[in-house]
């Protein structure tokens, strides 16, 4: 057949310089065996100076927009100046002549204290904390309502949430606590050694962990464990459209999604606290053993008069308030990913640097308030 018959190219650099095509310039002809290679062999020294070449078509039995698209690029995109063409094959040219270069505009690069871009960043932070004051303000509506009939309240919803964020991250803050409290009872052994206070131990131990480590400790474990599953929850749930069928069904988010999340945490996370200061203060013990000499007995002896018992109600308080902020912040974030896989993966990790962030800021006021408090 006409169109199985091979395409050729002769090359002929005399004066004048002509380069002559024959044969079938069609996709299923150019791709048999070494075809594409040889004919971009043949083409790379005519096209060296397309423009002074007679580059002559007209035995070319078949053409179509691939071998025209081959041709053209070899050309620099432009018809040579010399040029022999069967009227049939007249159209391809004109086409790709019409449609000039495909490639798209790169978009303008705009640096981040350029003033367009500081706009759209204060319209950004409105925009979270109009929807952020807006989710406390549905959230205190649900629990007033909830209040009202506990009876017909979402347990179900609480109970597992009480089990995924606070059972399940036992063994992960176990481990961390166990391992800040070795590490810094090494490191405050071997500074009150130098000065014969090693009796002190157990009151900087004491204090740093129940007062400050221990519920900062817990709160960035369970905003990078329990943050990020939360707002991953509520992202899928937004791909799948399972969102948009809960409120068709009557389904409110807040009162089944939201605050069942705030509950669970405000419950869990005190207990996480106590459960992380005492594998933190566990780990101290058997540092200050191995390190100092001190004995168990003398540690535990010891513990209750160097640390007063109000930094036990502050350390939980931070407890409480830490878990409902991450729940907030999990939540806030996980209802605005929108349908694509992209926003769910940028959008959980933005949860949990928020939720980190908010956690070390809430942290500093308790500090700035309870300052003389616990000493």
């Amino acid at each position: 057949m006409l169109n199985d018959a091979a395409p050729t190219l002769s090359y002929t650099p005399d004066d004048p310089a002509t380069a002559t095509l024959a044969g079938a310039w069609q996709v299923r002809a150019l791709a048999e065996g070494n075809t594409m290679t040889s004919i971009t062999a043949a083409l790379r020294p005519a096209c060296k100076a397309a423009d002074h070449v007679h580059w002559d078509l007209s035995q070319v039995i078949a053409l179509d927009y691939i071998g025209a698209q081959l041709l053209w690029d070899a050309w620099g995109r432009k018809r040579p100046a010399q040029l022999t063409l069967a009227p049939q094959h007249e159209d391809f040219f004109l086409r790709l002549e019409e449609t000039g270069t495909l490639a798209l505009k790169k978009p303008p690069k705009i640096y981040w204290y350029a003033p367009a871009s500081l706009l759209q960043f204060k319209h950004k932070m409105l925009d979270h904390l109009v929807g952020f004051v807006s989710l406390i303000g549905q959230l205190a509506l649900d629990l007033g309502q909830f209040a009202k009939n506990p009876v017909r309240g979402p347990w179900k919803e609480i109970s597992a949430n009480i089990f995924h964020t606070g059972y399940q991250a036992l063994g992960i803050t176990a481990l961390v606590g166990f391992l800040i409290g070795v590490v810094l009872s090494y490191l405050s052994a071997q500074q009150l050694h130098q000065f014969g206070g090693d009796v002190f131990l157990v009151n900087i131990l004491g204090m740093s962990v129940i007062r400050e480590l221990g519920p900062l400790l817990a709160a960035i474990l369970v905003a990078g464990r329990s943050g990020s599953s939360i707002t991953a929850q509520l992202g899928v749930m937004r791909v799948t459209e399972e969102l948009d069928a809960m409120l068709v069904m009557g389904l409110p988010h807040g009162y089944r999604l939201i605050m069942p999340k705030v509950i669970a945490l405000a419950i869990s996370m005190p207990l996480l606290v106590v459960w992380t200061d005492a594998m933190a203060l566990i780990g101290g013990m058997v540092a200050a053993n191995l390190e100092l000499g001190l004995s168990y007995k003398y540690f535990i002896r010891e513990l209750p008069d160097a640390v007063p018992l109000a930094n036990y109600w502050i350390g939980l308080g931070k407890g409480v308030v830490f878990g409902g902020l991450i729940a907030l912040v999990a939540c806030h974030f996980g209802l605005r990913i929108k349908p694509n896989t992209e926003s769910l993966g940028e959008g959980t990790t933005i949860s949990v640097v928020s939720a980190i962030t908010i956690v070390i800021l809430a942290d500093a006021v308790f500090a700035i308030i309870f300052t003389g408090v616990g000493f």
